[in-house]
């Protein structure tokens, strides 16, 4: 498969996820910093998309720990929600 095609892959992954707050959270997140990832971000990006929704929108908003393997600046990344665009109804 070809770098491309994998984070397209991801991407599509991060906005169907199932719930529309987490399409948002997760799919503005990968939009925001998939692109500029090497190898190592990628497959941080591809094992986070093997979780739970629920759990990494906890790992965002701090009400739960994620897991030691998560950790680092895209984890940080995450938590800064600066990703999450406005939605108006």
């Amino acid at each position: 498969m070809t770098d491309d095609l994998r984070r397209r892959r991801i991407k599509f992954r991060a906005w169907h996820r199932g719930t529309r707050e987490a399409d948002l959270m997760i799919g503005g997140f990968a939009n925001r910093h998939l692109d500029s990832c090497d190898e190592g971000g990628v497959a941080w990006f591809e094992a986070m998309l093997e979780e739970n929704e629920v759990d990494v929108m906890a790992w965002a908003l701090g009400t739960r720990d994620a897991p030691a393997r998560f950790h680092g600046p895209l984890l940080d990344a995450l938590r800064r929600l600066d990703y999450v665009a406005k939605v108006s109804r």
